[in-house]
């Protein structure tokens, strides 16, 4: 969020006088610059009637003469010192600039730096420059201070840290061992440091290196080695080397041995996960953001990455090495959203999900009404920002006028004690981001100088007009109008808007002459006039009319009107919504006329591509109309489409097509011609017999000729009684007293010739006599009998026939097909329904008590709305066959709802039963279990946390969730207990993932973050062992590599410990 630069100028309501010493900064005396008369005024608010003149700058252009408050150009950055550099001197950079011109201080975590006492500290400019820094004195946080007369602005945090590395701790590491194609990992556990490193691992002896590549992977972030599958080769000792990117000092960790296991090979495995992103990464803009991803698995995993919204990456985006580092430079807006990284392989696969939050500078929105001012101070991030506020450099307590409230700063009754600079500080975890902005108090009277009124207004008789009126003024103005000398009084046409400006409507000649705006405030008064001509509207005389042309002829397109000559006129013309350009289309359209109130339209030798709807627009400057007009473009027919050639013999070929365009002239016959390569030309094939477009046909080659004339053609038929009846004959359904009956085609291959058709017969279940009908399209796969007297509900015995030209083929076995069935009647009975979680409810049912003789309940439909919404915005749940209760989930928690229920078949819903009410349970705790502490004796594991205390709004505590599983495996499993402490019975040699959250009545709440339980091989056991325990989960609990490894630097100790 940025302020930067803004100033917000406002009014204060009292009398005005110019003042002596103003006069001579006007007239310039006394070697002071002249200063425009507008900018100056003299501000009074005091009720004794004294006068306090004050320089108050008008909203001009900013420049370098703009009296403004301080506006910083460079702010400190953080820096990193190397505690070793032979540089003796820390420089943090400041430049503001102001005018007056601003001094500059600094602080120091907070406090005042008093440079002038204090030899250890200057000033370069704007700039601290720190002489031989300390690291024990000055380390910590610091701020450039900026103030002048308008006020005072702090700049952004800037933190000096000093860079070092210490060597590591430990002498020795123990041996690591595993199966070959296990996936493994070495912690590298860098020493205490300061600044960023860089990591590195040795193979057995310098300078072998481990080569990254899809199986091996050395994480940045913590500096671990993480190898997917092990193989023979990776057999030998592994060194952690860590770099100061500061100091480009380096250091070597303990070697570490790796053999493998001799008690078989490991099988295959799908994708695990162990080096993944943040759930949220706040990124910067401009900054390069680096996500890192690597899988363990068998075989080998394959890393992608995508986005989660189907965006695809960014181009600039960079995938190093495994793919398991993606890189994106100068990050921006557009590149935040959920990234994710998918590891597979032929055992399954596996995701993980990070979102990437922009954060940077964005303007702020300001905003005053009258004698109230209000700024609005918005920041994205993760967790979301806090926000307060600074006024001259010191925070700002909502008090009496001023109120505070989630960024906004609202200041009513602006007094002049108000001026000054202002900052609203927005932060989060991850850092702290400054926006300024700058409170001045003027007020003016009314000036029209730069906003005169239009000196000459046209409108049209019968039209509307608005003569705008904005002078400059502060306060708003009053405003009044007069017409000539005649003061202008409002009626049903004659309006003035809020703005000033006047509205007149459905004009006439009487409303012409001239018209005068007075706008009048506490501080003065202005007028500014200008004059309405009234005109005569335009209208069309000749209109364009819809024609119908052949190809070739040429035509004009009338459009003729009556206007006023003294106003300039446009004709213009478009064809089919796009304007007509004269120039490119010149060979085909041409405006013709010869006069200003002629603009008639040639169209010369016309194409079939000119059929369509043709404007004319004509515009004035007070006026614009159209007339329209179609034309219709007859010529020759279009080729015929989807010409294929089937079954070619060596006298026979099977020929079909499409009709093509006719183009409004019927096409009445078809010719086809064929030649080969011993003809000259083509030649129209033999006539004969007239077929249809799909025969067999006498010719050598056939090909199709877009032509008027056609000759009939000679055709050879081969064809039988079919003999394939429809296949899955059923249907059922439809409208009150209709039989359905569907049917799937027969191919036309299988149709044996032409005038195929389907012959239906149907019959009640039961009675003797068929009735038949005669569906004649082939291509017909439906047939619904209407007939007011058929029982609903009723079977019917069915089956369908085939028949073509040569006669009658049999029919399809018989079913049984139901006719259209009513909707239920009755609605169900004993509606119940009971909360069984803050965001579920159970609802039951009894079937309606009348049984449905006419059609049946396919199931049943659940609507449930929240008190304070309206029933026909209910959600909606079906349920299918004979079920009589269903669980209605995703409510609001604590809250009222209505529940009805009724009965559905094919033909709709039924009546709707009595609605019940239901109040949902309170929401379930949202505080997670904390300080979870476990430690082990003998084969147990004994966990203790506090005790979670529900809020108001929320369910009480019922009893607390243990869940617990092999960090290899996906099951899980579930104690519940109601204290706070439990003893798991669980082997030392493998590692465990826990969770524990609170339920109750409300639902499950909130759960606490994994823990990750190591398998512990110990030398000793008993109390030793148990604190070694919670220093593992401690250690285990911190993200911070360093800490973590300084927690687990204890002597007399070995363990074997794997974490992510």
């Amino acid at each position: 969020v940025s302020l930067a630069g803004k100033v917000i100028y406002f009014i204060v309501l009292g009398r005005w006088e110019m003042c002596e010493e103003w006069q001579q900064l006007l007239n310039g005396v006394n070697g002071t610059q002249p200063v425009a008369a507008e900018t100056l005024f003299c501000i009074s608010s005091l009720e004794d009637g004294d006068s306090q003149c004050d320089l108050s700058p008008f909203p001009v252009p900013a420049d370098d003469n703009t009296l403004h408050g301080p506006v910083f150009l460079q702010e400190p950055d953080s820096l990193i010192f190397p505690l070793d550099s032979e540089e003796k001197k820390v420089k943090l950079s400041c430049e503001v600039k102001g005018n007056p011109r601003p001094t500059i201080g600094w602080k120091l975590n907070g406090s005042s730096i008093d440079v002038g006492m204090d030899f250890h500290y200057s000033l370069l400019g704007g700039a601290l420059l720190i002489n031989n820094p300390n690291k024990s004195q000055d380390a910590g946080t610091y701020q450039c201070v900026a103030t002048n007369p308008f006020g005072t602005i702090v700049s952004r945090e800037a933190k000096l840290q000093f860079a070092y590395l210490e060597n590591f701790k430990t002498r020795t590491r123990s041996t690591v061992s595993v199966r070959q194609g296990q996936g493994m990992v070495l912690l590298c556990g860098p020493p205490p440091h300061s600044g960023e490193l860089t990591y590195a691992w040795i193979f057995n002896e310098y300078p072998t290196f481990v080569h990254q590549d899809n199986r091996r992977f050395v994480s940045q972030e913590t500096g671990n080695l993480y190898i997917a599958k092990v193989e023979t080769s990776d057999v030998g000792n592994y060194t952690c080397v860590v770099t100061n990117t500061v100091t480009n000092s380096k250091v070597l960790g303990p070697p570490t041995p790796l053999v493998l296991r001799n008690d078989g090979v490991m099988g295959e495995y799908e994708p695990k996960i162990e080096v993944q992103f943040p759930e949220t990464v706040p990124s910067a803009k401009g900054t390069t953001v680096k996500l890192e991803c690597f899988a363990l698995g068998n075989p080998v995993p394959t890393i992608s990455w995508r986005r989660a919204d189907g965006k695809p990456l960014p181009r600039k985006a960079r995938r190093h090495r495994s793919s398991g580092l993606l890189e994106i430079p100068n990050f921006q807006q557009e590149d935040a959203g959920l990234y994710e990284c998918v590891a597979e392989n032929v055992r399954g696969k596996n995701v993980a999900r990070g979102q990437l939050t922009f954060y940077g500078e964005q303007a702020a929105l300001l905003q005053s009404v009258q004698s109230r001012v209000s700024w609005e101070c918005r920041a994205s991030g993760r967790p979301k920002p806090s926000y307060r506020w600074l006024k001259d450099g010191e925070p700002l307590l909502p008090q009496g006028r001023v109120q505070l409230e989630q960024g906004s700063l609202t200041i009513a009754n602006v007094s002049l004690s108000d001026a000054g600079m202002y900052q609203c500080v927005a932060e989060n975890r991850h850092g702290v981001i400054f926006a300024s902005a700058e409170l001045s108090v003027i007020a003016i009277g009314p000036d029209f100088s730069k906003t005169l009124l239009k000196k000459l207004t046209l409108v049209k008789v019968g039209g509307e007009v608005i003569i705008e009126c904005k002078p400059k003024a502060s306060p708003r103005p009053t405003y009044s109008w007069k017409k000539g000398k005649d003061i202008l009084r409002e009626n049903e046409r004659i309006t003035v808007l809020d703005d000033g400006s006047l509205r007149i409507v459905n004009v006439t000649k009487a409303d012409a002459g001239s018209y005068t705006c007075t706008a009048t405030n506490h501080f003065g008064t202005a007028s500014s006039t200008g004059s309405l001509v009234v005109k005569d509207p335009t209208r069309v005389m000749v209109s364009p009319f819809s024609m119908d042309v052949t190809v070739g002829e040429s035509i004009v397109l009338p459009c003729q009107v009556s206007h006023d000559h003294s106003l300039d006129i446009a004709f213009t013309w478009s064809f089919n919504g796009h304007l007509i350009d004269f120039d490119k289309d010149g060979d085909h359209f041409e405006k013709v006329g010869g006069q200003d109130s002629a603009g008639d339209l040639m169209i010369r030798s016309i194409q079939l591509k000119h059929a369509g709807k043709y404007v004319c627009m004509v515009q004035t400057s007070v006026d614009k109309l159209s007339a329209a007009a179609d034309l219709i473009v007859r010529g020759p027919p279009g080729p015929p489409e989807a010409v294929t050639i089937e079954e070619v013999t060596d006298s026979t070929a099977q020929l079909s097509w499409r009709p093509g365009a006719d183009n409004h002239s019927p096409i009445t016959m078809y010719v086809v011609q064929a030649r080969t390569p011993f003809s000259v030309g083509w030649q129209a094939v033999s006539t004969g017999k007239q077929c249809p477009a799909a025969a067999q046909l006498c010719s050598i080659s056939m090909w199709l000729l877009g032509s008027k004339a056609v000759t009939s053609i000679f055709c050879i038929y081969l064809s039988a009684v079919p003999e394939v009846t429809p296949a899955n004959v059923s249907g059922g359904g439809g409208s009150k007293s209709e039989l359905v009956i569907t049917w799937e085609t027969v191919p036309e291959e299988l149709q044996n010739g032409g005038g195929f058709g389907y012959v239906v017969a149907f019959r009640p279940l039961g009675t003797v006599s068929w009735m038949q009908t005669v569906v004649a399209s082939p291509d017909a796969a439906r047939y619904v009998f209407r007939n007011e007297s058929l029982p609903p509900f009723s079977p019917y015995e069915v089956k369908v026939g085939v028949y073509n030209n040569k006669g009658e083929g049999s029919f399809s076995p018989v079913t049984v097909v139901y006719s259209a069935e009513e909707e239920p009647t009755r609605a169900p009975t004993t509606v119940l329904a009971r909360s069984i979680s803050a965001s579920d409810v159970e609802v039951s049912w009894a079937p309606p008590w009348e049984s449905q003789h006419k059609g049946r309940i396919q199931g049943y439909e659940v609507r449930c709305w929240r008190h304070d919404e309206k029933e026909e915005n209910a959600k909606r749940i079906r349920t299918v066959g004979n079920q009589t209760s269903t669980k209605v989930s995703n409510l609001r928690g604590n809250a009222l709802y209505h529940l009805a229920v009724r009965a559905y078949n094919t033909a709709g819903t039924g009546p709707s039963s009595a609605a019940v009410n239901v109040t949902t349970k309170k929401p379930p705790p949202s505080q997670p279990p904390g300080n979870i502490v476990w430690n082990s004796s003998d084969s147990k594991i004994i966990l203790n946390w506090d005790q979670v205390k529900a809020l108001d709004n929320e369910s009480e505590v019922r009893g607390y969730k243990v869940l617990y599983r092999w960090n290899r495996e996906s099951s899980t499993s579930v104690i519940e207990t109601n204290k706070t402490s439990v003893e798991l019975s669980l082997p030392f040699d493998e590692d465990y993932i826990i969770e524990i959250k609170p339920f109750s009545d409300g639902g499950d709440g909130s759960s606490s973050e994994q823990i990750r339980i190591p398998k512990i091989s110990s030398k000793d056991g008993g109390p030793h062992q148990q604190i070694v325990h919670s220093l593992i989960l401690i250690a285990s609990q911190i993200k911070d590599s360093a800490t973590r490894n300084t927690i687990l630097s204890i002597p007399s100790c070995s363990w074997q410990i794997g974490w992510s």
